[in-house]
């Protein structure tokens, strides 16, 4: 009989190894599903599938309350996504606003709040496109730019290749629901690569990495490289959401894997192209091949042509490509020979795996890789053809703070103002103009047209604003220049007489000011008004109140426009700080008396320079006790108590606008600055430099006397040893430097302090120029010599009056810092732009209100992703910088203008389609600008021609304006004498290609918009 203790023992046996058993039995069925979930992704499938179906997207109006954006990483740099926190920042400051932007579901925000990259379809190609107003191209730019964007296009050699090398499972088709993103061998590769010794080198792991790891990598991962455990982790969890976006079969996702990678692989940089992306521009930057040339041989290639040449040299080109990407930097950097050698050793091992065929092998080893040595050369472009969408680019990247490059690279498509179709017939018809035979079609091989010169050498711009109610529209900017400058925007030029435009602005914008002051007053407070006799304006305006009934505004300014002045060329001007004599264009106009308006549409010249100087005048005697007032009486006893009132007071005024010129610039900046406009010699020169850099050795201050004035002959050593010393601080005061320089002395001292103090807050600059603030102006009550102390007293009051008359030119959109302080600046002496002309003639049709000029509608960022964001320009009030009747009155001024002045060419010149007329008005004016060098007493010595310019600023219709000029630069402009008659026809000749946009009605109230799809 067995015993108990046998029966026990029998029985724990028993339950061992049945344990054992059991235990055996759950590992291997635990097992069993691990290698079935390792093979089929079941499991992951509906996980992921379930993830990915609830992390969705969609636009909607305004800014979003849910949004998250990448952080920095290769692809969305690139693209812009990580950047649209700085944009938006950027564009909110220059008057954009979010019009509609993505909200991104509770799934979508979780995904991201966890660490993850938001799954969503990403572009094969991002970069800028730019289109018109009636969504027409202007501008394309694709990056990558040479792409397959189907599976069933892409060899089948490349894709065999690429996956024998990357990732042999991938297109398996027994398990639709595979995950791509996951093979657990490589994965244990890159955890090993990472963690042993050394291994986080953060250079990757060669062949650890499925291809959707490895996109996920280059796009997303800081960096582009997988830095740790955690980086990977990363790429692949996000992978597998992407990969089961569209569900749990990802047999089409991982098709579009092979896509994605080819066409994206970083392939590093070469000159010339910058960063290069994918097979398509990697087989061109570094190979030369052109795609269309690619995609020719690929379509030729069969089974029999596996030894053709053309077909081995490009799969080895491939090849080389596909094998780079490990290490792009260093394999298509380094010499050849080393990419030569491995390419050949794949090219064996790929034929004995049966990738590809024998023949191809053989094939390929007998062509050497020969990689582009040179640069990539640029693409062919058409500088005139690209104007407009340049001058869209050109603001973008202003708006953006992006440098052309990154701009052309981000995902962004633009609206923006121009009229393509217009747009192109200008441009075309000013191309034409530099052949002969067309300038001789048109009639205009004439005197003071192109009868002299070569009509090759002209250049000509245009400029076409439509007005709406709340910001104009640029319609047209083109010119004929093959180069990137855009002459309306980016020069600098002699405008002539369109100059008197703005003299004339400002003439009346006076008025407008003494009607505010004076119009309320009654008779017996008009008589007590004292100005001083040279303020002409202050004195007319008193007696032309006293003696009208009517006192509104708009009779006071038609009589302004009737005042009479003189023409006459004979008496010297005393201005610039030296005697002047100016002429007529027309010599029968000499010795004329005639008003404001006829001089203005006869555009005469000596009228204008007295009017310029009643307006100086004006200004220097405008307040009462002033004190040009009290300078006339030497024995004023006011004079010293008012002298320090002066020199502290108003010193401070004009330090605080000469901060604002020169504040946050760079001390070379603030040297051109200072120098821009000014007429130089040596000896104003060495003034300015003594005064602006007292502590430079000789040696500084010859190198900038030379770099200045390169073409000064007579500057030898010897004298500038003595200028040198002569200019020195110690020996000669500041206001006698800043007389010499012919520039205002506290101007001077503040470019050298801030040479010296570059961070200097306004505060320390007034505690700073306290001493220099007195002395300035005490010197000039210092000598005995009246009548030279006058003259010194009058060309700094007269700066202090320019600088309140540039004050009203920069409100009408006058583009420099500064303006020439001499009457001459009503000729054209400090210069304009086209561009800023059109603002000008804006402002005037607009009844004297300065809206916005716009040319980029809409920033589209981001289509179809989790970041789009859509910008468009706010909606501002316009600023009243004119009165309205002042606006109307130049208006009304300038069609005499066209009706019986300089530019009756242009009377008539555009017809609506209902025969009915659109009445044209503008300024013309011609710019001959010289160098000229004077000898002592003022004595012309040499004269030679350094441009010359013809422009014609005009509105057409209460809607359309813009600026039309000819321009030869440099001094084969002597050999030139048209005038702005040959702007002012080129216009009227260009009526057909403008009456398209002309003729058409506003659809859009508040943009004004004449453009239709």
């Amino acid at each position: 009989m067995t015993s108990v203790r046998e029966k026990w023992a029998r029985f724990l046996f028993w339950f061992k190894l049945t344990s054992a058993m059991l235990l055996v039995l759950v590992i291997a069925g635990f097992s069993w599903l691990v290698a079935q979930e390792v093979r089929t992704s079941a499991y992951q499938a509906r996980y992921f599938s379930g993830l990915a179906n609830n992390a969705q997207f969609a636009l909607g109006e305004g800014a979003s309350p849910a949004i998250r954006f990448p952080a920095s990483a290769p692809f969305d740099n690139r693209l812009g996504y990580a950047k649209l926190p700085l944009f938006s920042d950027r564009l909110a400051q220059r008057g954009f606003e979010i019009r509609q932007q993505a909200r991104m579901s509770p799934g979508m925000l979780d995904v991201v709040d966890q660490g993850y990259f938001a799954p969503y379809q990403e572009k094969l190609q991002g970069g800028l496109s730019i289109q018109d107003c009636r969504g027409e191209s202007l501008f394309l730019q694709r990056q990558p730019e040479r792409v397959i964007h189907r599976f069933e296009d892409l060899p089948p050699d490349w894709v065999a290749t690429l996956l024998y090398i990357e990732n042999r499972e991938l297109l398996d088709t027994a398990e639709p629901k595979r995950n791509p993103a996951v093979e657990w061998d490589r994965f244990a590769l890159a955890v090993f690569s990472v963690v042993k010794p050394g291994g986080a080198s953060g250079a990757g792991s060669p062949g650890g990495s499925t291809l959707a790891t490895q996109i996920e990598k280059y796009r997303h991962t800081p960096g582009g490289f997988t830095a740790s455990v955690g980086d990977k982790l990363q790429q692949m969890a996000s992978a597998s959401l992407r990969a089961y976006r569209l569900g749990e079969d990802t047999t089409e996702a991982r098709r579009q894997l092979v896509v994605a990678y080819l066409n994206t692989m970083p392939l590093s940089a070469k000159a010339g192209f910058g960063e290069v992306h994918g097979i398509g521009d990697g087989l061109w930057a570094w190979y030369g091949r052109d795609f269309p040339e690619v995609q020719r041989i690929l379509k030729a290639a069969g089974a029999s042509a596996a030894d053709d040449p053309a077909t081995a040299m490009l799969y080895k080109q491939v090849l080389s490509l596909l094998i780079s990407q490990r290490r792009p930097s260093h394999y298509l950097n380094a010499p050849v020979a080393e990419l030569e050698t491995l390419t050949n050793q794949h090219l064996r091992l790929l034929a004995n795996a049966g990738v590809i065929s024998m023949a191809m092998r053989d094939a390929a080893l007998g062509i050497p890789l020969t990689r582009r040595n040179t640069r990539v050369p640029p693409a062919e472009g058409d500088f005139v053809a690209q104007k407009a969408a340049n001058a869209v680019r050109t603001q973008l990247s202003g708006l953006l703070g992006n440098s052309l490059y990154e701009l052309d690279r981000l995902d962004l498509a633009v609206q923006s103002s121009f009229d393509t179709a217009v747009q192109n017939d200008v441009t075309r018809f000013l191309r034409r103009l530099r052949d002969p035979e067309q300038v001789k079609a048109l009639g205009l091989d004439r005197k003071q047209m192109l009868g002299k010169g070569r009509p090759q050498d002209v250049v000509y711009s245009f400029n076409l604003y439509e007005r709406g109610q709340t910001r104009n529209l640029l319609r047209v900017q083109t010119d004929n220049l093959d180069q990137p400058l855009n002459i309306n925007d980016g020069s600098k030029l002699d405008l002539g007489s369109t100059a008197k435009l703005r003299t004339l602005v400002t003439y009346l914008d006076v008025v407008d000011q003494l009607h505010k002051r004076l119009a309320g007053m009654d008779a017996s407070q008009l008589r007590e008004q004292r100005p001083d006799r040279k303020d002409a304006l202050s004195l007319w305006a008193v007696d032309y109140l006293l003696h009208t009934q009517d006192k509104s505004l708009r009779p006071m300014l038609d009589a302004a426009l009737e005042r009479r002045y003189s023409a006459n060329p004979n008496e010297v001007f005393f201005t610039g700080g030296g005697e002047h004599r100016f002429n007529n264009f027309s010599r029968t106009d000499n010795n004329k008396v005639m008003s404001v308006q006829e001089a203005l549409r006869n555009s005469v010249n000596l009228v204008f320079i007295r009017l310029m100087r009643d307006i100086v005048n004006h200004n220097m005697f405008m307040v009462p006790g002033s004190s040009a007032q009290i300078l006339r009486d030497a024995e004023d006893p006011r004079r010293t108590a008012y002298l320090e009132r002066f020199a502290d007071q108003e010193g401070q005024i004009f330090i605080r606008r000469f901060l604002g010129k020169y504040q946050g610039k760079t001390t070379q900046e603030r040297q051109a600055l200072l120098l821009d406009g000014l007429r130089t010699n040596t000896s104003r020169l060495a003034a300015i430099h003594r005064t602006i850099a007292p502590e430079a050795s000789l040696a500084e201050f010859k190198a900038f006397i030379e770099g200045a004035r390169p073409q000064d002959k007579e500057a030898s050593d010897k004298r500038l040893d003595r200028l040198y010393e002569q200019y020195a601080p110690a020996s000669m005061s500041l206001a006698d430097r800043g007389y010499l320089a012919g520039v205002h002395p506290l101007e001077l001292w503040l470019v050298g302090y801030l040479s010296k103090h570059p961070q200097a807050t306004q505060g320390q600059v007034m505690q700073a120029s306290a001493a220099e603030r007195q002395a300035v102006y005490a010197w000039l009550f210092k000598t005995s010599r009246k009548g030279a102390q006058d003259r010194r007293i009058l060309t700094l009051l007269e700066g202090e009056g320019f600088l309140e008359i540039h004050r009203q030119w920069a409100s009408m959109g006058y583009p420099f810092g500064s303006l020439v302080a001499s009457y001459a600046t009503a000729l054209g002496a400090s210069a304009d732009r086209p561009g800023a002309l059109a603002e000008l003639m804006g402002i005037l049709v607009n009844d004297g209100v300065r809206q916005p000029n716009v040319r980029t509608l809409d920033l589209h960022f981001a289509q179809g992703t989790p970041y789009e964001t859509l910008f468009q320009p706010r909606s501002v009030t316009g600023q009243q910088v004119l009165a309205p009747e002042v606006a109307q009155a130049v208006q009304a001024a300038i069609r005499g203008v066209v009706e019986e002045g300089t530019a009756r060419r242009a009377l008539n010149a555009f017809v609506r389609s209902d025969g009915t007329g659109i009445p044209v008005s503008g300024k013309t004016g011609t710019g001959d600008q010289r160098f000229n060098t004077y000898g002592e007493n003022g004595r012309l010595l040499n004269s030679r021609v350094v441009n010359r310019s013809a422009t014609f600023a005009f509105a057409i219709g209460e809607r359309f304006y813009g600026t039309i000029t000819a321009f030869v630069p440099g001094e084969k402009a002597a050999g030139y004498d048209f005038t702005s008659g040959l702007p002012v026809q080129l216009l009227k000749q260009m009526a057909p290609q403008l009456m398209p946009l002309l003729d058409a009605e506003p659809e859009d109230p508040n943009g004004g918009s004449t453009c239709r799809s």
